[in-house]
């Protein structure tokens, strides 16, 4: 298979009709989804979005926050796309399951606040 003119304004035309890498070498014959990728590439024909790829939804603005969302800041509040997370947050607590998880941390074991309270007296000895 060649790149011939005609084959490259086909796909030209199939691209910008948005039609998937697949559709386009099936339609062209004789070529793989990849070939039609690299050449989309090297022509420098506009990326679309990938159709596996879902947009994040964004979450709530603070007006629209309810006492059952989770109130997890995404972003910086200096910028416009700045939100709360928004997913249904656990019963007694600002957050969704997964926020909940960062937010509070279990404390330590006995061991380990041991461990700490021998080396913080062992720093002073030296």
């Amino acid at each position: 298979m060649s790149w011939t003119d005609e084959r490259i304004q086909r796909l030209k035309d199939l691209w910008s009709q948005g039609l998937s890498a697949s559709e386009i070498a099936d339609s062209l014959g004789d070529i793989s989804r990849n070939a039609v990728i690299g050449k989309a590439h090297r022509l420098g024909l506009s990326g679309r979005p990938s159709p596996i790829k879902k947009k994040p939804t964004r979450g709530a603005t603070i007006l629209a926050l309810t006492e059952r969302m989770c109130k997890w800041p995404v972003g910086d509040p200096k910028h416009q796309d700045f939100h709360f997370c928004g997913k249904p947050s656990l019963a007694g607590l600002p957050y969704c399951a997964e926020h909940a998880a960062l937010a509070y941390q279990p404390t330590g074991s006995s061991k380990k606040r041991e461990d700490d309270r021998e080396r913080d007296r062992n720093v002073g000895a030296a």
